[in-house]
């Protein structure tokens, strides 16, 4: 499915989130199951995501700490990572299928399923007017190609928050990493969001800010023009 740009704008929505800089030390912001275009990009446009849980509920979040990959270097990469960035044999791309992609990811953590359906038709939703986008990881078996790896996210002007990656394959979901860090330099975006820091997250360069520096950035960074996110 071809992906719209500039992406197009849903119809605005009456719901308001807490200002996360009065959040204090709550991490949530407040809890409800409304998954509307408007409503997901109000809240990824204040520094708000949604997490839903196993049990139905779904949190809109606010770290404090934030996790990002900064942009304004170029990466350094671990030297196992550079040399299978070298040698890799998979094929990677953008958007070609955002739904397997969200799906798969959904998939990788079954005892914890935060991916539930509604969430994941409403990022599809997203997706087809033009706001999420995926890089995948494809391995050439011979006969067929085969998605071994993926992660995808929003794009609100020059914010790309990433949401969650999976892999099939050993290393395919830091290939896809790598990838997206490569496309989001080229294409001129400015804040690379991942939310909650974790050992894998940090041993691929991903670091901590405090949520008042974060919302400083993603203030500039939604008020930017679209980027059109393509691989180098």
């Amino acid at each position: 499915m071809s992906v719209p740009f500039p992406p197009v704008e849903p119809p605005p929505t009456e719901v308001r989130f807490p200002d996360p800089r009065d959040a204090g030390d709550e991490q949530v912001l407040a809890i409800g199951a409304d998954f509307r275009a408007g409503t997901l990009l109000e809240a990824y446009r204040h520094g708000i995501f949604p997490w839903p849980d196993s049990r139905g509920r779904v949190p809109w979040c606010s770290m404090d700490p934030r996790a990002i990959f900064p942009l304004e270097e170029p990466p350094h990469w671990s030297r196992s990572l550079r040399r299978t960035l070298r040698i890799t044999p998979f094929t990677r791309t953008i958007d070609e299928n955002f739904r397997a992609v969200i799906t798969a990811c959904g998939d990788e953590r079954p005892d914890s399923r935060w991916i539930v359906p509604r969430y994941l038709e409403a990022f599809c939703g997203l997706h087809a007017l033009g706001w999420t986008h995926s890089v995948e990881a494809w391995e050439d078996t011979g006969t067929q190609r085969e998605l071994v790896g993926g992660i995808y996210g929003v794009a609100v002007g020059g914010l790309f928050a990433g949401e969650s990656m999976f892999h099939r394959r050993t290393d395919a979901s830091k290939i896809a990493f790598a990838a997206l860090v490569d496309a989001l330099r080229a294409s001129g975006f400015e804040l690379f969001d991942v939310q909650v820091l974790s050992p894998h997250l940090e041993s691929l360069g991903c670091i901590e800010i405090s949520r008042e520096e974060y919302l400083d950035r993603c203030e500039h960074a939604v008020s930017l023009p679209p980027r059109k996110l393509a691989l180098p």
